[in-house]
């Protein structure tokens, strides 16, 4: 198993509370149709995220997180700089 995909398996993890219509998650998920997360929900997944990592996530990257595999390459791009 690569970095890459680890790291979406304990992204995954973390969203399963999130995750109220139990869909199959994949990179491709989105968080606001797949998951219809409203941007109260993001911002606390986000922290349970960087909780989790131990990283902050710069908040002009959020725009273009829009999927589940993007959020796991930005944390492996801010956890290799670290």
């Amino acid at each position: 198993m690569t970095e890459t995909e680890t790291t979406l398996e304990q992204i995954c993890t973390l969203i399963e509370p999130f995750n109220k219509k139990g869909i199959s998650l994949t990179a491709d998920t989105t968080f606001s149709t797949d998951l219809e997360l409203d941007s109260l929900a993001v911002m606390d997944l986000l922290a349970e995220i960087e909780d989790h990592f131990d990283i902050t996530v710069p908040l002009n990257i959020l725009p273009d997180l829009e999927k589940v595999g993007q959020v796991a390459d930005a944390v492996d791009k801010i956890l290799s700089e670290q």
